[in-house]
């Protein structure tokens, strides 16, 4: 348990009995009080006197920006000075205030995802709060993004199904297909690869997984009459474990991947792995050898290729000769 959090109880309770001011606080029955309290939240006994003591001294100082106004009357009993008081009602301290803004700046990029319509409404309450109390200041840090993507403000919902388990009615057509299909499925998992959004399902009756692109979905609605069916096998949040992407099928097996990479490239790939599966099997006077774990996948071979020519595939040779089929296409282009 984090001292940060007992102390924001303490202070919470000790601020909650000095508001009470139809009974007489001493320091013994403050002590009682938040012993009680720190007990019902964390299971916790024994708060000290001392403890207590410099809490009401930090509640006092402007260290919390609280700056209460702790009075002792009659030499034993605390109360306000002010009966209005109370730390929920103090303002913001400078500090406080800026480190408010750079999170709102960085939760303000995430609002084209709309993943959470509350948490919007939270990010536009916290920056009206902001703006009244300091000026405004620039951007230092951006994300990437793309306002032009479809399928994102499905997120939502999708998520909320997936959380309460809700069959969906789903109407998909891939890039392949001639003709949109209807069917019933059960959502999964929600997955972000490259600024673009995946689905998992299971389709009715079947017992594969299959994978909807967000941008391929025309609609979908809850099947109220259906019974959402759990996956009895797979675990989703090791699923794409040893996976570079989102294509995958359940029973595929990894490959290790045996890549050589020059030497003046081979720090791009140290400092940003391929997968958290890579290790250094061989560093050569030209070129470096390394290793991943993998399924064999379309995002694999996009990233293989996009290294151009610094980077050759040594194993296995299933993908040996996946690459070099695809290197004569590029060539006969």
């Amino acid at each position: 348990m984090s001292f940060n959090k007992l102390a924001l109880i303490r202070y919470k309770t000790i601020d909650e009995c000095l508001q009470n001011r139809q009974k007489k606080w001493t320091l013994d029955s403050l002590i009682e009080k938040v012993n009680a309290a720190v007990y019902e939240f964390e299971g916790i006994e024994n708060v000290s006197k001392r403890t207590i003591q410099a809490d009401l001294q930090l509640m006092r100082s402007d260290k919390l920006g609280y700056n209460a106004p702790i009075i002792v009357t009659g030499r034993k009993y605390y109360t306000y000075e002010d009966a209005k008081f109370s730390i929920n009602n103090a303002p913001i301290n400078p500090n406080d205030v800026e480190k408010l803004k750079e999170a709102v700046s960085i939760l303000k990029q995430f609002g084209s995802f709309s993943y959470f319509e509350e948490m919007n409404e939270v990010v536009v309450k916290l920056e009206n709060s902001i703006k009244k109390s300091s000026k405004q200041s620039k951007n230092y840090i951006q994300f990437e993004g793309n306002k032009q993507l479809r399928g994102i403000e499905m997120i939502n919902p999708l998520y909320q199904a997936i959380l309460h388990q809700k069959p969906l009615l789903i109407e998909y057509q891939s890039f392949t297909a001639k003709e949109a299909q209807t069917n019933i499925y059960f959502p999964y998992l929600l997955k972000e690869y490259r600024n673009r959004w995946f689905i998992i399902v299971k389709r009715k009756g079947q017992k594969s997984i299959l994978t909807f692109a967000l941008d391929r979905i025309l609609r979908f609605e809850e099947a109220e009459n259906e019974l959402f069916e759990t996956h009895p096998s797979i675990n989703f949040d090791t699923y794409y474990d040893d996976t570079i992407g989102v294509s995958k099928t359940e029973n595929e097996k990894p490959h290790t991947v045996i890549l050589q990479i020059n030497n003046e490239t081979a720090p791009y790939v140290f400092t940003k792995p391929f997968h958290h599966s890579q290790e250094i099997l061989k560093k050569g006077e030209k070129h470096t050898i390394i290793s991943i774990k993998v399924i064999l996948n379309f995002e694999l071979e996009r990233e293989i290729l996009g290294f151009g020519e610094v980077m050759k595939v040594l194993a296995p040779r299933l993908l040996v000769k996946k690459i070099q089929r695809r290197i004569a296409l590029m060539y006969e282009m």
